[in-house]
């Protein structure tokens, strides 16, 4: 039975951690951490007893009927580290989790909490709207581990990972202590075995009494996994407590995008708030942006050719001011130059298109809506190959032309260049 329980492979696990905590929100939505508490409980996990508040009144309300004293009460924003972020604001509290011993203390710190953002080491300086807090039963944890099920690469389907050494960052235990982690197996379509689930709890150090009830959490866990798409659950930590329990602490759940279609009670859940306007406007679109800090405007097709066009410009000495992996229509494209447009810190436009299915004319259509209809001042250095290539530089040539700062390149180093010049001009 040991044999299944593989300690192999840590480097590789602590990179999907990282990669499935980094994606993007168009492949992977997340919800609140009271919401995430709710769907365990359905599924039989236990937790900590807790409730939602939206305004410093309810806050109070909900601490006065909880039927218990000692409670914490916990921002809910879409970000790790929120224990050690601060709120905005000259008095802005510091941390998004305090204890709580009383209804008028519940208020008061959520009164400091609702309607200001958050500051977290993961938000960037301007933090995330908290827009409701959670009050949950405080239980005094004997000791903490970590689990999580997650589609692992390597192993080429869902796994369990855990570890002994829990409520801290996993990537730093991954790191300080790879031994720590252990990653089982999942059988996609059979799922975790009680029996597998008993052993893994007893090789992570589980009390005898306890064994049962952590195998029991491990399998109910992967059936949310499966039958929800999620792409992650996250218990950090699941501690054995005071009186015997066994309860997840802290959760963080995501879910596939792709199956939007089938899961809209999980999708109904979302809260755009937590979200860039901007991703979220270019979504109605069809289109993958991330924004991220550098000067240069990045359309390009193809998630592949969008990350190897933010390499070469960082190697020119440049830095993208976002991530777009473009859609395949002319209004797509028009949207796209838009929500570049729309930030200030953009000082210059690289299009870097490889035309299959997604035809270069339709690009340079695209690019003609916006000239017509957009405020195009900044220049805008352009690169089309493939399908259509020959139809499209001729549209390109006509536009700059007409005197608009349009530069057409064969070469991906030389458009690079272009591009960095231009936004550092």
């Amino acid at each position: 039975m040991l044999s299944t329980l593989r300690s192999a492979g840590r480097g590789r696990v602590a990179k999907s951690l990282a990669a499935n905590a980094s994606q993007q929100q168009r492949r992977n939505l997340s919800i609140h951490e009271y919401m995430s508490m709710n769907l365990l409980n359905e599924y039989g996990v236990p937790t900590p007893k807790s409730k939602s508040a939206h305004s410093a009144k309810e806050a109070f309300e909900v601490a006065k009927n909880f039927g218990a004293d000692r409670l914490v009460i916990k921002a809910q924003v879409l970000a790790g580290g929120r224990g050690k972020g601060h709120f905005s604001g000259p008095d802005g509290l510091q941390g998004g989790v305090q204890m709580v011993d009383s209804p008028e203390q519940a208020q008061k710190y959520a009164a400091q909490m609702i309607g200001r953002s958050l500051i977290t080491k993961q938000t960037g300086a301007a933090g995330r709207a908290c827009n409701a807090v959670m009050l949950a039963e405080r239980r005094n944890p004997t000791h903490e581990y970590y689990v999580a099920i997650l589609n692992d690469r390597g192993i080429g389907g869902p796994a369990l990972v855990a570890s002994r050494q829990g409520g801290m960052n996993i990537e730093d235990v991954a790191r300080d202590d790879p031994s720590a982690i252990i990653t089982v197996p999942i059988d996609f379509e059979n799922g975790l075995s009680h029996e597998v689930a008993a052993e893994t709890a007893k090789t992570l150090g589980f009390e005898p009494a306890n064994v049962d009830k952590a195998a029991d959490i491990f399998v109910k866990l992967y059936k949310l996994f499966k039958e929800k798409d999620a792409t992650q659950i996250e218990i950090n930590p699941l501690a054995e407590v005071e009186g015997g329990d066994v309860l997840c602490m802290d959760a963080k759940l995501g879910f596939d995008e792709n199956a939007e279609f089938r899961q809209e009670a999980v999708f109904s859940l979302r809260d755009l708030t937590q979200e860039d306007p901007s991703e979220v406007e270019a979504a109605k679109f069809g289109l993958n942006f991330i924004k991220l800090d550098g000067s240069i405007g990045c359309l390009v097709n193809g998630a592949g050719l969008a990350m190897a066009t933010m390499d070469v410009l960082n190697l020119n000495g440049g830095s993208p001011a976002n991530f777009l992996d473009v859609g395949a229509t002319a209004e797509a494209v028009k949207k796209a130059f838009e929500l570049l447009l729309s930030e200030k810190a953009v000082k210059s436009i690289f299009v870097n298109i490889f035309g299959g299915i997604m035809r270069c004319d339709v690009i340079a259509e695209g690019i003609i809506m916006a000239a017509e209809e957009l405020e195009m001042t900044i220049p805008i250095i352009v690169r089309l190959q493939g399908t259509k290539e020959v139809e499209a530089k001729k549209s390109v040539q006509l536009i700059a032309a007409s005197g608009m700062k349009i530069y057409s390149f064969d070469g991906l180093d030389e458009a690079a260049e272009a591009a960095v010049k231009a936004a550092q001009a």
